[in-house]
């Protein structure tokens, strides 16, 4: 059984409607069940463009089936992915997750599938990922994934019982806060990941990502991306949520030509990926952004 696709829309109606074409592109699009939430205007500059959003919505075709929630108030994003997705867990046990700011390839669906069942019983896995950033070592790699210790959050994949490890309280966390030990740790996936989380804990983030991968540290597991992205977002701008100007995550997307790919049983993590990938995360490379960007 394919994984249902859950997606989470606001306000941006043209960004929305190339995600959705792009989906309706996946070779899985007329076999996959489409679960649509989206989230109501949380003030009146935002009103027209969400009524503009469902008018559209109403006329998605070209999955299995699709269904639309329409929340009558703004529970904002991480309410709307935490509620939208226990709810799918609860009745498919597996879900694939998008926000209406991703244009995914066409074997995205088929890698994520792939991915979900295989290591469904492999309690060493948290998430899979269908995003990745552009890694030099990844350029001649001839596998079609990598492990990671931070999840992903454009276009990702998760269980029922990894999704209800997590503490969305994070309860433990004062212990974490004062032993640099953990900290130090925690930053494996980035260094930005202390900071986001005492943001989120002190009411100055709401993020249900940094949530997950806190918990994903504490239980000591791995993110299973692959090798070329099956992900893009194009939502960089004034309106987006929590990413407003960069260029260290865009990314090469794949011609989406490959369906079948292979994987490993025994999680193996890569330590120069690893380098690599906290690399996009650090002082340096934020501040090299900003020159370029300036």
């Amino acid at each position: 059984m394919l994984a249902p696709i859950c997606l989470f829309t606001y306000n941006r109606p043209a960004e929305l409607k190339q995600t959705i074409d792009a989906l309706k592109r996946n070779y899985l699009a007329s076999e996959s069940e489409l679960y649509i939430f989206s989230d109501g205007a949380k003030d009146q500059q935002s009103d027209e463009k969400v009524f503009a959003v469902r008018q559209y919505l109403e006329t998605v075709t070209g999955f299995k089936s699709v269904s639309l929630s329409c929340a009558p108030v703004n529970r904002g994003l991480a309410n709307s992915i935490i509620a939208g997705v226990s709810k799918l867990l609860a009745q498919y046990g597996k879900v694939i997750v998008l926000e209406d700011d991703l244009i995914t390839s066409p074997n995205f669906l088929d890698f994520m599938n792939q991915a979900l069942v295989y290591y469904e019983d492999n309690k060493k896995i948290m998430s899979i990922s269908g995003y990745t950033m552009d890694l030099p070592s990844l350029k001649n790699r001839k596998e079609d994934f990598y492990l990671g210790y931070r999840a992903g959050s454009w276009g990702w994949g998760i269980w029922q019982d990894r999704w209800e490890l997590v503490d969305w309280e994070a309860q433990s966390y004062q212990s974490f806060r004062w032993s640099f030990l953990k900290q130090f740790r925690f930053m494996r996936g980035g260094m930005d990941m202390p900071y986001m989380l005492w943001k989120q804990m002190t009411g100055r983030l709401d993020s249900w990502a940094i949530r997950l991968g806190y918990c994903q540290f504490e239980y000591d597991l791995l993110t299973v991306f692959p090798v070329r992205s099956k992900v893009k977002s194009i939502g960089f701008g004034e309106e987006a949520t929590n990413t407003k100007k960069s260029h260290r995550f865009r990314t090469h997307l794949d011609d989406g030509l490959k369906m079948d790919f292979e994987f490993s049983p025994a999680p193996v993590i890569d330590p120069l990926l690893v380098k690599e990938f906290r690399g996009k995360f650090s002082l340096k490379s934020r501040i090299v952004e900003k020159f370029k960007l300036a």
